[in-house]
């Protein structure tokens, strides 16, 4: 939305727009959630504030659909994906970062 350093000065989203973090640094803004199928095709999308959990949004978003959900390290959670299996919804993460990877000797 804006340059870190004009969040103060910034009205035009004044009390919707939060301040949020990314694996590549801080942000002002929005954070848009979006579920595609195998061909590209918008199923379900959220538009939340920068500072809310990747995990939030995701039960309300899956609502009435089933197989396997793939998600990037920001779903990484034993909880959500046990919640997530009771709803038909298998959710696939990055191995190495969900299980501890035993060093070859």
């Amino acid at each position: 939305m804006c340059d870190n350093l004009r969040i103060r000065r910034h009205k035009v989203f004044d009390g919707i727009a939060e301040r949020g973090k990314t694996s590549t640094g801080w942000f002002f803004g929005f954070k848009l959630h979006v579920i595609i199928n195998h061909l590209g095709e918008i199923l379900n999308f959220r538009l939340t504030p920068g500072n809310t959990d990747d995990r939030k949004p995701l039960p309300e978003l899956i609502k009435d659909l089933s197989g396997c959900l793939y998600a990037d390290k920001g779903y990484l959670s034993a909880s959500l994906k046990q919640q997530l299996k009771t709803m038909g919804i298998n959710l696939i993460t990055n191995f190495a970062q969900e299980y501890k990877i035993p060093e070859k000797a």
